[in-house]
């Protein structure tokens, strides 16, 4: 089982019809950026060159465009949730170890793990005073919400590394929270900028929820089976950390009493499980797949909530994310 990434369709991501207000978004963190002290300003200028593909803004850009007009807030809030996400990725390289984003050196690997964590603290703090600047409340508390919901994501499964007790729902408690809580922001509050009602909005939270479950478990199937060349950044942590992913769940599950023995036995000794051990096991390929189908599900789901939405060219837009979500789970079959 490999990746094959010539199976996707790149036109069904809306480039196009997000590129102007990304570019703008780009230009409000590059400013954001020049706020910091001189001494402070070159390192989180790094950060920002290689960090994200900017799916958090484009997705608060598709939802206010698919629920009322554009506004500045619904800029603004790509501009701090992508701060926030930065913050997380300059955290989530120190705790793996991580030493490549993007095909260049991640912080850690550039000036140390202390260095890091400070770089990231920054991060965090200036998007949550940023979002104290919108009129509506709400949305500050909502921002601080999911910002603190990515945070206890990160630390469950830090603290339940090697733990066999985990269990498929932990997983997807897990995932949401660290991942699904900033795409569901991005689509909810976007939608409540618009002044969309209640069922809209909720509707959205749901959209980008699964929508970023889906991505994340697609993102454990490639830490396991993606080449670091094509990819653009360091792959394996997951089993070496001892992150218990959905593959590996399926797997544990699937494995004969023999199978499971030796790699609970891994687990708990916190040996290597590479690749080839995985793939000596019978029932590997049965367990990436049965992962794949749940992403597929949860895409499918997503897709279904757009149902409320006036027909528009975001409204396709954001169609054409979840099957640009699909051919890139296809692309792992």
């Amino acid at each position: 089982m490999t990746i094959n990434r010539e199976t996707v369709n790149p036109d069904l991501f809306p480039f196009d019809l997000v590129r102007p207000h990304i570019e703008k978004i780009e230009a409000q963190i590059r400013k954001q950026v020049r706020d910091f002290d001189p001494g402070v300003e070159p390192y989180m200028e790094y950060v920002c060159d290689t960090s994200g593909k900017r799916i958090r803004p484009a997705l608060a850009i598709l939802t206010g465009g698919a629920t009322g007009e554009l506004t500045p807030d619904h800029l603004n809030l790509g501009v701090i949730l992508e701060l926030i996400h930065m913050a997380t990725l300059v955290h989530d390289d120190i705790i793996d170890g991580a030493t490549t984003r993007r095909q260049v050196p991640t912080a850690n690997a550039k000036w140390g793990n202390g260095m890091a964590v400070l770089l990231g603290d920054a991060l965090f703090s200036h998007a949550l005073k940023l979002s104290t600047e919108f009129d509506n409340q709400e949305l500050c508390r909502a921002i601080s919400l999911a910002a603190r919901e990515v945070c206890q994501g990160e630390i469950l499964q830090t603290q339940r590394r090697f733990d066999l007790n985990v269990t498929k729902k932990d997983y997807f408690k897990m995932i949401e929270m660290k991942t699904g809580a900033l795409f569901a922001a991005a689509c909810q509050l976007a939608a409540m900028i618009s002044e969309s009602p209640k069922t809209v909005s909720d509707a959205m939270y749901d959209y980008g929820m699964k929508l970023g479950a889906a991505y994340q478990i697609y993102d454990d199937v490639v830490d396991l089976i993606g080449s670091e060349d094509q990819i653009g950044k360091t792959l394996g942590t997951d089993l070496e950390k001892g992150k218990l992913t959905l593959p590996i769940l399926n797997l544990l599950e699937r494995a004969n009493p023999k199978q499971k023995e030796q790699l609970s036995k891994r687990i708990i000794e916190q040996q290597a499980l590479d690749l080839p051990v995985l793939v000596g096991i019978a029932e590997y390929e049965g367990a990436m797949a049965e992962a794949l189908e749940t992403a597929t599900r949860l895409v499918a789901e997503a897709r279904g909530t757009l149902a409320l939405l006036e027909p528009s060219e975001f409204t396709t837009a954001m169609n054409n994310i979840t099957l640009f979500v699909d051919q890139l789970l296809q692309g792992c079959r």
